[in-house]
């Protein structure tokens, strides 16, 4: 399968979105909304539940099941207000010490002149930081596109995962063939070269588990998730704040294109 093939099945509209994932993997979850400051963007969807017990902060871009649950969301392109709302929930999440999870499904921040009034660029540049130094353990999943700093400001963590059909890349094949040959029809041939399939990231060092997919079994493929992601947490939650946080940095200084 060509890695052009692969982000239109992570693109497919009846593929699993956020909203199913943080169904099945947290109980007695409540739903958080707004970021303080301006409105709440439905595009991103936060707050707290349990995993196998545990008290976790759950963050996801929602992109929606159908045509008209992509309008809401925007089609999964968070606006400033949005990022604002996960900083809001993961400065939370710190404060009661709760370990963050998020789930990044997205072809990029909203575009637009309110989004850039509103400080698109700031919004995410402030999440990097924020998540730098987050004193509580982060896993990010990437559950079907990840694109550019739209997935980066919900993706700086201890440890991103990937599903196997699942793209993580600084821009999409159609914008970058659009800039290097003047032509979008070159998307295919871009794709080969981004080098954005989770075989890819996993081999750059950018993500550590790759999650086969296997949505006729879903239930049964978010127990195993479920398990994978406490045990996780729990590796994670053994170490001090600042041992977390030093390995954190370091994870990000050695990505290499070996």
């Amino acid at each position: 399968m060509t890695a052009y093939e692969r982000l239109q099945l992570a693109r497919a509209m009846g593929r699993p979105t956020a909203s199913d994932y943080i169904a099945a993997l947290f109980t007695d979850s409540v739903e958080l909304h707004g970021d303080r400051a301006y409105a709440d963007d439905p595009s991103v969807t936060g707050g707290i539940g349990l995993l196998a017990g545990t008290p976790v902060t759950f963050i996801g871009i929602e992109r929606g099941h159908d045509t008209m649950e992509r309008i809401r969301y925007n089609f999964g392109c968070p606006k400033p207000e949005g990022y604002r709302k996960a900083r809001r929930l993961m400065l939370e999440a710190e404060k009661f010490g709760r370990p963050v999870v998020t789930f990044v499904d997205t072809s990029g921040a909203a575009c637009g002149i309110g989004a850039e009034e509103r400080g698109q660029g700031q919004a995410i540049a402030e999440n990097l930081t924020v998540m730098a130094g987050l004193r509580v353990p982060i896993v990010s999943i990437v559950i079907g596109e990840g694109g550019s700093g739209g997935a980066l400001g919900l993706a700086l963590a201890d440890r991103v995962w990937m599903l196997e059909n699942a793209a993580y890349s600084v821009i999409s094949p159609e914008g970058c063939a659009s800039i290097l040959w003047k032509d979008a029809a070159r998307a295919p041939e871009a794709a080969e070269r981004l080098h954005f399939t989770a075989e890819d990231m996993l081999r750059f060092g950018v993500a550590e588990r790759i999650i086969e997919e296997r949505f006729d079994e879903f239930p049964a493929m978010c127990a195993s998730l479920g398990q994978a992601l406490s045990e996780t947490l729990g590796t994670l939650s053994a170490m001090t704040a600042d041992a977390r946080i030093l390995a954190r940095a370091e994870r990000f200084r050695k990505f290499s294109p070996a």
